[in-house]
C-alpha cells in the first residue's frame, strides 16, 4: 500500500470529530495521550482543560446534548477510569460522548508489559467500557483503524450513546487508510406497521373526549422537539412532559400543563394526565423517576405508546415504528384545530419578593427565579431538591434543560454547565446545585472563571445531603459547610454572594444578572428543615421502604 498521501491515525480522529460538529474536547493530558493532544492544538479542535477527568466526561456529556455529539480524551487506566461514572450516565441518558484514551504502544505492551498507569491484562479497561458504550474499538491495527473510528462515530449518532475509542500512543502518528467501508443500513420503518399505528392511534382520537399527549426525553435525544411542537399545534392537544424529558417542549407554550410525575407532580397536572381517557406517550421511558417512584396511575388500556422503534396500543403491538416516522404521519394526519388551548397552569411566581426579614424557602426562590428566567438562559440542574424544584420551574426555550434525573448522578451540574455553554454560546448558564454535589465537583467553576464565562450558580445550601436526610435522619448525611461565597478567592474571577434572607437574595441575583465578565455563584442559606413539596411527597413514600 502507499502510505506517502495517508493520513495519520490521530490526525484522521480529529478531522473526523470536526466533521460531526466537534469543536471542542474536553480532558486531562497525560503521557499515554500526549501525542493525540499535540495533534489536537494544531487542529482546529480547541482542548478544554478541566480540574478532574470526571467532570471532563460531565462536561462532554452537557456539550453532547446541545449539539449532537461530544468528546473527552484522556489518559491510560487512571485517567480513563475516572470517567466511567460519568460515562456510564451518559449511557443511562442516551447522550453521545466519545471517549478517547491514549493507551501504552503497541509493542511497550508486548515487549515491556510492567508499565505504570496497568492495573491488569491490557484488555481489561476495555472490556470495562464495553458494558458501558454501544461500540468499543481500539485503534491498534493501521489497516482498519479509519474505518473502526468512522463506524465508532456512526454508532454515536444513531444510537445517541457514549463510544470507547482507544489509540495506543505509537500508533497516534502512524498512517492510516481511508477505505470505503459497507454502505450505511438504511434504517426505516415497516410502512405497513406505520400506517396501520397511525389509523388505530387516529380512529382512537376521534372517539376520546380528553387526550393528552405526554412527551419524554426520547424526544429530546432524538431531536423531534419540532416534529412534536408542529403535532401540539396542529391538533391543539394539550401535552404534559416527564421530569427526565423536561423542557422537551417550551414550557410557556399555552398548551403546556406541566411536569406529569405520579404524586410529584402538581396536583392540576396529575389530575388532567389521569383522567385523560387517551394517552398518547411519545418518548417516555417509564422509570421510577418519572412514574414518581411508581405512583403514577396510567391505564395502559388507554395508552398508545411510541418509543424509539416500536408503537405499543393497549394490547396491539407494532414493531419496526420509528418514533420519527410516527410522529410524522401523526401530525399530517390530525385534523387541525382553530379552538385556542385549554388555559394552562400560570408561572409560578412571587410578585411581592421580597418580603422584608423573610427567611428564605426552597419554594420562593424557584418563584423568584421563574421571575429572572429569560429565553438567553439555559438550566442546568443537579439532582436532589434542587431537581424535585423546578417541577415548579419554567424554561423558555425548548430542549433548555439538561439534568442526569434518570442516572441521578450528584455532581452532574456544575461541569455539564461548562459543556452546554461552550457548546451554545448564544445561551448563558444557570446551575442549579446542592451543596453536596457542589462539593463533588464545583472545582469546574474554576475552569469557567479561566476561560471568562458568565454563569450563575444557585447553590441550595442546607447543611446536608437533603433527599437522603428526608428518607431516613443520621449523622451520615451531614457535611462540611462550605464559604461557598468566598470560593473567588480560590478559583479566580468570580463574583460570590451569601443569601439567607429574601432581600439578601434579591440584592445578589440582581448583581448576578448584571456581571457578564466572571461567574457569580449564590450561597443560598436555606433551613435543613426546608423542602419543596414534590421532595416531601417523595419522602413519604420512600420512607416507608428503607
Amino acid at each position: 500500500m502507499n502510505t506517502q498521501n495517508a493520513e495519520s491515525i490521530g490526525q484522521y480522529l480529529l478531522d473526523r470529530l470536526y466533521a460531526h460538529g466537534v469543536r471542542e474536547i474536553f480532558g486531562v493530558p497525560g503521557d499515554y495521550i500526549l501525542g493525540f493532544y499535540d495533534q489536537m492544538v494544531h487542529s482546529p479542535i480547541r482542548h478544554i482543560g478541566t480540574t478532574r477527568e470526571d467532570t471532563a466526561a460531565f462536561a462532554a456529556d452537557g456539550y453532547a446534548r446541545c449539539s449532537g455529539l461530544g468528546a473527552v480524551a484522556v489518559t491510560y487506566g487512571v485517567g480513563a477510569l475516572n470517567t466511567v461514572n460519568a460515562v456510564a450516565g451518559a449511557y443511562a441518558e442516551s447522550s453521545p460522548v466519545v471517549v478517547i484514551s491514549g493507551a501504552p504502544g503497541v509493542d511497550e505492551q508486548r515487549n515491556d508489559p510492567l508499565l505504570h498507569h496497568r492495573f491488569g491484562p491490557f484488555t481489561f479497561q476495555r472490556e470495562i467500557f464495553e458494558r458501558i458504550t454501544c461500540a468499543c474499538v481500539v485503534l491498534n491495527d493501521p489497516v482498519i483503524a479509519c474505518r473502526q473510528i468512522d463506524q465508532a462515530l456512526a454508532a454515536a449518532r444513531h444510537y445517541s450513546k457514549p463510544v470507547y475509542i482507544e489509540i495506543p500512543r505509537d500508533r497516534v502518528r502512524v498512517p492510516g487508510y481511508s477505505m470505503p467501508g459497507p454502505a450505511p443500513e438504511v434504517c426505516g420503518s415497516d410502512e405497513t406497521a406505520l400506517a396501520e399505528a397511525v389509523a388505530e392511534t387516529m380512529e382512537l382520537g376521534e372517539k376520546s373526549r380528553s387526550p393528552i399527549i405526554v412527551a419524554g426525553v426520547e424526544i429530546h435525544r432524538r431531536g423531534l422537539q419540532g416534529v412534536l411542537v408542529d403535532l401540539v399545534n396542529r391538533s391543539g392537544l394539550p401535552v404534559a412532559a416527564t421530569l427526565t424529558g423536561k423542557s422537551v417542549i417550551a414550557e410557556r407554550h399555552p398548551a403546556y400543563l406541566g411536569i406529569y410525575e405520579g404524586t410529584m407532580s402538581a396536583e392540576y397536572t396529575r389530575y388532567l394526565v389521569e383522567q385523560a381517557d387517551l394517552l398518547l406517550m411519545l418518548g417516555v421511558t417509564l422509570n421510577d423517576v418519572d412514574t414518581g417512584i411508581y405512583t403514577a396511575k396510567l391505564d395502559p388500556q388507554r395508552m398508545v405508546r411510541a418509543a424509539q422503534d416500536e408503537v405499543v396500543i393497549s394490547s396491539h403491538r407494532y414493531p419496526r415504528v420509528l418514533l420519527k416516522d410516527f410522529l410524522q404521519a401523526l401530525a399530517k394526519s390530525v385534523p387541525v384545530r382553530t379552538e385556542k388551548f385549554v388555559a394552562a397552569p400560570g408561572t409560578v411566581t412571587a410578585a411581592d419578593f421580597p418580603l422584608p426579614d423573610r427567611a428564605i424557602t426552597t419554594a420562593r426562590l424557584v418563584s423568584r427565579l421563574n421571575q429572572a428566567l429569560s429565553p438567553e438562559f439555559i438550566v442546568v440542574c443537579d439532582v436532589g431538591d434542587c431537581l424535585f424544584a423546578t417541577i415548579d420551574l419554567q424554561v423558555h426555550e425548548q430542549s433548555e434543560f439538561l439534568s442526569s434525573a434518570f442516572y441521578t448522578s450528584m455532581g452532574f451540574a456544575v461541569p455539564a454547565a461548562l459543556g452546554a455553554q461552550i457548546a451554545r454560546r448564544d445561551r448563558r448558564a444557570l446551575i442549579l446545585v446542592g451543596d453536596g454535589a457542589f462539593q463533588m465537583t464545583g472545582t469546574e467553576l474554576a475552569t469557567f472563571a479561566r476561560l471568562g464565562l458568565d454563569p450563575i450558580v444557585v447553590v441550595f445550601n442546607n447543611r446536608g445531603y437533603s433527599t437522603e436526610r428526608f428518607i431516613l435522619e443520621g449523622p451520615f448525611n451531614d457535611i462540611g459547610d462550605w464559604r461557598f461565597d468566598r470560593l473567588g478567592e480560590v478559583f479566580g474571577p468570580l463574583q460570590g454572594y451569601s443569601a439567607g434572607t429574601e432581600a439578601a437574595f434579591e440584592a445578589a441575583l440582581t448583581a448576578a444578572l448584571a456581571n457578564r465578565s466572571s461567574p457569580s455563584i449564590i450561597d443560598v442559606r436555606l433551613d435543613p428543615a426546608d423542602a419543596s413539596a414534590a421532595m416531601q411527597r417523595l419522602a413519604a413514600h420512600l420512607h416507608s421502604r428503607v
